[in-house]
Order: C-alpha cells, then structure tokens, then sequence
C-alpha cells in the first residue's frame, strides 16, 4: 500500500472514531487498525517528499517563479534562491 493510500484508509479510520453514530465497537476496531497502520506514520513519510513528490520542472519553475513575485516575502525569495543554487540551477555568487 501506497504513503498515500495509508494516508486515505487513516482518514477513512479516524472519521470513524469521531463519528457520533458510531458502535463502540466500530470504534474500537477503528483504533486497532490506525495502531496497524502506524499511527502518524504515513503522514510523516508523505510530509518528508513534499519536494521529491513535485514535477520537478514545476518544482523548479516555481522557484524560479518566486524570485521575480512582488508578493514573496525577502525571505521567502531568499530560499527560493537557496534552493535553486543548491541545485545548480543559478550560478554561485
């Protein structure tokens, strides 16, 4: 199963819990299968490819895209510039 097919199934096990119409039992079993899944886990995975999961010539793009954008703040435009010498994509300074 996939990070984000994990991810679906605990939002599918977690509405469950939270469900006032729900048994007890329901719940219970809930519970058991987000501790099989590994609790936060998956989230954690798919938070850690924010960047590896993107186009990367969206990716890039955007970056680029960042730098000229009035409404980055300098510090925004300054990680943008970061990242993209950190891949080669602009010369070192």
């Amino acid at each position: 199963m996939s990070t984000e097919e994990r991810l679906n199934a605990m939002r599918g096990y977690k509405a469950t819990l939270s469900n006032p119409h729900t048994s007890d039992e329901a719940k219970q079993n809930a519970q058991a299968m987000l501790e099989q899944l590994g609790g936060d886990q998956p989230r954690d995975e798919l938070y850690d490819q924010t960047e590896r999961g993107k186009d990367p010539s969206r990716f890039m793009g955007g970056l680029k895209a960042a730098r000229h954008n009035p409404n980055v703040t300098d510090s925004g435009r300054q990680k943008a510039e970061e990242k993209l010498r950190d891949r080669n994509e602009l010369p070192e300074e």
